[in-house]
C-alpha cells in the first residue's frame, strides 16, 4: 500500500485545480458565451405602401421571449434616398405579448414612399414590462427588412 505525505496530497490537489481552472479559462476565451442567447425582439420592415400623399410603413414584430412588454417606444430616424436625414420621430410598438408575432403600422405624413431611403432605430426611448423598466433594450432587438428600404440600428 502506497501512502502519500499530506503535503504531497495537497500539492497534487492544488495542481489539479489549477489545471482545471486553466482549461476552463482557455475554453471561455476561445469559445466565449454570447452576451444574450438570442435577440428577444425581432423587428422587420415588411413593406411601404402609398396612402395618398403619405407613406404607410408596416412592421412585423416577433416577441421571442416570455416577457410581456407594456411599453416599447423607439426613436426612429428617417433618411431620404440620398441618406440625408429627413425627420426624427417616435413609434410605440407595445403592447407585445410573449412569444407572439404582431403587425404594427405607422403613417409618414407629407412623405411619399419614394422619399424614404432607410430607417435607423436611433435608440429605445421606453422599454418596460410588468416587472418594470428593462435596461439595454436596444441590444436585445434584431432588425431586418423585406423592402428595398433598410431598417438598421
Amino acid at each position: 500500500m502506497l501512502l502519500l505525505h499530506p503535503r504531497n496530497v495537497i500539492t497534487r490537489c492544488v495542481g489539479a485545480l489549477a489545471a482545471t481552472a486553466a482549461i476552463a479559462l482557455a475554453v471561455s476565451v476561445l469559445d466565449p458565451a454570447p452576451a444574450h442567447s438570442e435577440e428577444a425582439i425581432a423587428i422587420e420592415l415588411n413593406k411601404l405602401e402609398p396612402q395618398g400623399d403619405q407613406c404607410r410603413a408596416y412592421l412585423v414584430i416577433q416577441n421571442k421571449g416570455d416577457l410581456d412588454y407594456s411599453e416599447l417606444k423607439l426613436d426612429l430616424v428617417l433618411f431620404r434616398p440620398d441618406q440625408v436625414i429627413a425627420r426624427r420621430f417616435a413609434v410605440e410598438l407595445a403592447p407585445l405579448k410573449p412569444n407572439k408575432r404582431t403587425v404594427k403600422l405607422f403613417d409618414l405624413e407629407d412623405t411619399a414612399c419614394s422619399d424614404v431611403g432607410s430607417f435607423l432605430i436611433n435608440d429605445v426611448m421606453e422599454c418596460k414590462t410588468a416587472s418594470g423598466p428593462l435596461p439595454d433594450c436596444l441590444q436585445n432587438i434584431g432588425v431586418s427588412s423585406l423592402s428595398d428600404v433598410q431598417l438598421t440600428k
